[in-house]
């Protein structure tokens, strides 16, 4: 993507300006008619931008960010000026992030841009939910209540992503654990217990096959550790880049939809965000179509983004969405029976809330028996694992020990 600094016209004729982010000029260009925003010059300011891979990006986190939106709604809602209410939450805001964040969105506003479009520009921090949700906000002149919904919406996916964390937490540590064990064990060990079983059985001595093939291992492991431990680090970051890759990620999100046991959490999870988001968005007044579109970068599973794509597209041509998500089996069948009574009530928004609510609450009961289940699988797993090392240890003494008697 390359950057453009432009200056435009909006719709009162008050002068704007600011920076965009597009392929070329004339995508921009559209950008800002889409914007209702008249453009007198565009220029590109720097070339396609670098894309890094970071672990630990500098990024404003949740927590705060729904603290913020919360803030926001509260002044707001108490008739503080908008430009006034952003200033004041910059200057008390314990986030770096967040402080740089609003000062940018401070000079936006105060340059006449509306807060949206002040939003749009910082799409690592501002999700297009959230952007829509403001825009539709400010035309119907409701951003404080919007600004409540959003708030809340955060909160809700906030609690969904600890509880996925805080259930994949100790699985994880047992992972490292019974691979620093394992290298531990093969490379500081095993060499010495296979040297103390030569010694004692001399040079001609026959060792059990699992026994040689454990020495095999750790021989092979400390020959070439500076080569092995490159190879493993390099083959964990070249994964972890390619997951973050459109085709690494359609690969990952199909991979968990067929897993026993992560497939139900992964559908629930999708599902809630569908739900909620959607929602928020047809509560917030965005037409239907939008609504989908942005509904369906929000979900999360790109298998999930496709289906709601293609739905937008056949609600366009005329079909009721709840029609078209029955045909899906990716959806559960509540979900299109829900949809249908809201399409015939006209609120979409208030059944699609209790159906999020649901299931939000199943996500709660399916990763707490993805944990009972976890848990001692990897524990059955380092026992194992133990016990494979235990035996290469033993068979060679016992058989030892009954040369010794005979």
């Amino acid at each position: 993507m390359a950057r453009f600094k432009y200056q435009a016209s909006n719709s009162q004729g008050k002068q704007v300006s600011g920076n965009i982010e597009a392929s070329d000029r004339s995508a921009a260009v559209k950008t800002l008619v889409e914007q209702k925003l008249r453009p007198i010059v565009v220029k590109e300011i720097s070339g396609k931008s670098k894309t890094s891979f970071s672990l630990f990006g500098n990024k404003v986190k949740s927590d705060d960010l729904v603290i913020f939106t919360r803030q926001l709604s509260a002044m707001v809602s108490a008739g503080v000026p908008l430009l006034r209410a952003i200033n004041s939450l910059q200057e008390h805001s314990e986030s770096p992030a967040l402080k740089k964040t609003l000062i940018d969105i401070s000079h936006e506003v105060e340059g006449g841009a509306p807060l949206a479009d002040a939003l749009e520009k910082h799409q690592k921090t501002f999700s297009p939910v959230y952007v829509n949700m403001v825009r539709a906000g400010e035309a119907a002149g409701i951003l404080d209540d919007i600004l409540k919904r959003l708030a809340l919406q955060q909160e809700k996916n906030a609690t969904i992503r600890k509880k996925i964390k805080s259930a994949m937490t100790y699985p994880m540590v047992l992972v490292g654990i019974t691979i620093l064990s394992f290298f531990g064990l093969m490379i500081f060990v095993i060499p010495q217990i296979g040297k103390i079983i030569k010694d004692l059985g001399g040079p001609e001595a026959e060792l059990p096959a699992l026994t040689s093939a454990m020495l095999g291992i750790s021989g092979f492991l400390i020959s070439f550790w500076y080569i092995i431990f490159p190879l493993l680090g390099f083959g964990v970051f070249m994964l972890l880049r390619y997951i973050q890759t459109p085709s690494g990620r359609k690969i990952l999100h199909t991979i968990a939809l067929k897993l026993p046991g992560i497939k139900l959490i992964v559908q629930k999870v999708a599902v809630a965000r569908f739900a909620r988001t959607f929602s928020a968005l047809i509560g917030a007044g965005v037409a239907v179509l939008e609504a989908l579109d942005v509904t369906a970068h929000a979900v999360g599973n790109v298998v999930f983004e496709e289906a709601l794509i293609k739905a937008a597209a056949e609600v366009k041509n005329g079909a009721t969405l709840s029609s078209i998500i029955e045909q899906n089996s990716l959806f559960p069948a509540i979900v299109p029976q829900m949809l249908s009574v809201g399409e015939e009530t006209g609120q979409t928004d208030t059944v699609l809330i209790k159906v999020a609510d649901f299931y939000e609450e199943e996500v709660d009961v399916a990763i707490e028996g993805l944990s009972s289940i976890i848990e001692p699988v990897m524990i059955v797993f380092m026992g194992g694992m133990v016990g494979v090392i235990a035996a290469s240890v033993m068979l060679p003494i016992a058989g030892l020990s009954n040369s010794i008697k005979s």
